[in-house]
């Protein structure tokens, strides 16, 4: 069930259908679906895309395992494509099921790291406990090819290349057995196309392109080709004019080619289309700071706290920009305030040594008046 005021925020393509239908049927629920992460977002949807993607990839399936790790440290709520569609009712449930996660674990000696990423990228019936019998028989078959040099994401590539999951639990699962490659899953049955249990019309070529595109876009964005990146989340918004996130990434691509108008107005953008959107908050305060525009730096910056009152950054580069501005007293009181969100980082020991700057400042002032 979706609660109303959730946020999702996509990651990856589905594979299963264009993202802007599930957005449909989640604003019907009172909540939001958007592409990637913010700091609004509560709750993660990994689309399965990223798996073929990371096939490809040079670092493999480990750019995943990082960005996963990184969203369950940030408190973030992680949904696997499975466990969205059925949130949403568009995918039927799995029949009751009973089995813990640790006693699958302690069932199948599969590792808890590789049954949580298979579990998210849909390669048992059930997206989370309580898991099924057939579930365990699963993982114990998993555990087997993982002992044998398979890893979860070559096994989550395979099996949904082979029909709904569930069958294969009456399937022999063998690793590297045809074709002479090493790292697939095969079945001695054969392969067969996943036949898929959605419940609405899948769409038009028009949200395939658009799909693509802004995969092709992060992709260059991440490469840092800032240039292409801008270009390609220019034509995402073309088709999707109401894409916050779209005009917020192409700000920064444009911001890092040294574009600074042309991402000034893409920020404004994003805010417009999402008026609690933080981090464009921020980092337009960022652009303007940077041309000598305090008085509006300012302003952006007390906005981004205003929006997220635990969003340490805006925090700092408010106190920072009060400090050059000769209010020491304010910067003062902003930097104990930063400290109380972030006491570990380099940030907080140079918060700690403005505060003490500004004590002793203001202590040889007091001597010179006595």
């Amino acid at each position: 069930m979706i609660l109303p005021g959730a946020v999702f925020g996509a990651v990856g393509p589905l594979a299963a259908f264009p993202l802007r239908l599930a957005a449909r049927e989640v604003e019907r629920r009172h909540a939001e679906l958007r592409r990637g992460v913010t700091r609004r977002t509560t709750h993660v949807v990994f689309g399965r895309t990223l798996l073929a993607k990371a096939a490809t990839a040079r670092t493999g399936d480990g750019d995943i395992e990082r960005r996963v790790q990184a969203e369950r440290e940030a408190g973030r709520e992680l949904v696997s494509e499975n466990g969205f569609l059925r949130l949403l009712g568009l995918l039927k449930a799995p029949q009751a099921s009973s089995l813990s996660r640790q006693s699958l674990i302690d069932q199948s000696r599969l590792s808890a790291s590789d049954l949580d990423m298979l579990s998210l990228f849909d390669a048992f019936e059930h997206d989370g406990e309580p898991y099924s019998f057939r579930d365990l028989i699963l993982a114990r078959k998993y555990a087997g090819l993982i002992a044998s040099g398979a890893t979860w994401g070559a096994i989550a590539r395979s099996v949904h290349r082979s029909g709904p999951v569930a069958s294969l639990t009456a399937k022999s699962l063998n690793l590297g057995s045809q074709h002479g490659r090493p790292d697939a899953i095969y079945l001695d049955e054969g392969r067969s196309e996943l036949d898929g249990q959605l419940l609405f019309d899948l769409g038009s070529p028009e949200d395939d392109t658009l799909e693509e595109l802004f995969a092709e876009a992060e992709a260059a964005e991440e490469e840092g080709r800032h240039d292409e990146a801008a270009t390609l989340y220019q034509r995402c918004m073309a088709i999707d004019s109401k894409d916050a996130i779209a005009a917020f990434n192409r700000a920064n691509c444009l911001r890092g080619a040294g574009r600074a108008a042309e991402a000034a107005h893409d920020y404004a953008r994003a805010i417009k289309l999402d008026p609690g959107f933080v981090e464009a908050w921020f980092n337009l305060a960022g652009l303007v700071g940077d041309e000598g525009k305090v008085a509006s730096a300012r302003r952006h910056l007390q906005k981004a706290i205003a929006l997220d009152k635990a969003y340490a950054d805006p925090v700092f580069n408010l106190a920072r920009l009060e400090f050059d501005a000769g209010n020491l007293a304010e910067a003062r009181r902003l930097w104990a305030r930063y400290l109380e969100l972030d006491a570990e980082s380099e940030w907080a020991r140079l918060a700690q040594k403005g505060i003490q700057f500004v004590d002793l400042h203001m202590a040889g002032e007091r001597d010179v008046r006595a």
